[in-house]
């Protein structure tokens, strides 16, 4: 079997588009559809089903996968433990997170990191969705729930807290005061709900309050910048919201939200040095910022 022709298997399987895998490798779609077709007949089976939503793997499709992604890690591992030889903790380290702790606690932290291990390549992906470790999307994820996944490595990161924040333009016209037992009478920002990845992101069910949004956004710096801006009032995490003076913490001893973080990564990938000091770096970096990700 061309180990090309799987290396083309496994892209596409991860990207679940063709026109995106034909991207990532360069190549025409129209060659990469022929190859894969190339790849099932010899294997005289089926590997994707073609759906309007993408390639989508068969059974035989997921079985095949395991043993790409094993052969592939094997090699990656290989190169590296190699390479270790000469110089640990080099090569590039992948975080899958979503879009605010990305932002505003990962990348403003990393500097400490990049001293200590200047030959260590971060690179941090954005995901509004849960990061596929399987497919190699990413080396360590930063996973809002709890996976319940067998095959990979899983710890808690840390907790974080939401509160209530409105900027000090909208609660002028409010009269500087908002009050728990009237929550639905304000405007609010908040998530589109149908298009919640997980129920962890839903805030507003848990406040028993018939609360309609006037502004809706998947993402949450967009949510801050509305509040910020004097559209509304809006639930948001302290460690993106307390580093915003403008902002007032509102109704705190009634609504005080919890959720978690979790770290996951793949065993093969978390023997790799690199990613060993880095998964390490994060949870050291969780504990010792817990003020600002749990404020009294």
């Amino acid at each position: 079997m061309n180990w090309d022709d799987i290396k083309l298997f496994l892209e596409v399987a991860r990207s679940e588009r063709l026109s995106i895998a034909a991207k990532r490798l360069m190549i025409d779609a129209s060659t990469l559809s022929r190859r894969v077709h190339k790849l099932e007949e010899n294997l005289a089976t089926k590997l994707f089903e073609r759906t309007v939503d993408g390639h989508v793997l068969t059974h035989d499709g997921k079985k095949l996968l395991q043993f790409a992604r094993r052969m592939e890690l094997d090699a990656v591992q290989a190169f590296d433990e190699i390479k270790e030889q000469k110089d640990l903790n080099s090569g590039r380290v992948r975080i899958g997170v979503t879009e605010a702790f990305g932002n505003c606690f990962i990348a403003p932290n990393l500097t400490k990191l990049k001293h200590e291990f200047p030959n260590i390549q971060i690179e941090l992906v954005h995901f509004a969705r849960y990061v596929k470790i399987s497919r190699n999307e990413a080396d360590i994820a930063i996973a809002v729930e709890k996976p319940k996944s067998t095959s990979t490595i899983i710890t808690k990161l840390c907790d974080y807290q939401l509160q209530l924040y409105g900027h000090a333009s909208y609660l002028k016209e409010m009269e500087g005061n908002v009050e728990f037992s009237q929550l639905s009478k304000y405007q609010w920002v908040s998530y589109v709900d149908n298009l919640l990845f997980t129920e962890q992101l839903s805030y507003l069910k848990e406040l028993n309050a018939d609360i309609k949004p006037s502004f809706q956004s998947t993402s949450i710096t967009s949510q801050y910048s509305a509040i910020k801006s004097g559209l509304g009032i809006g639930i948001l995490p302290c460690f993106l919201a307390e580093q915003d003076a403008s902002l007032v913490k509102l109704c705190s001893d009634e609504i005080k939200l919890v959720r978690s973080f979790y770290l996951v990564t793949h065993p093969e990938s978390k023997r790799l040095s690199q990613v060993e000091t880095v998964w390490k770096y994060l949870k050291v970096l969780a504990q010792q910022n817990k003020q600002l990700l749990m404020p009294e």
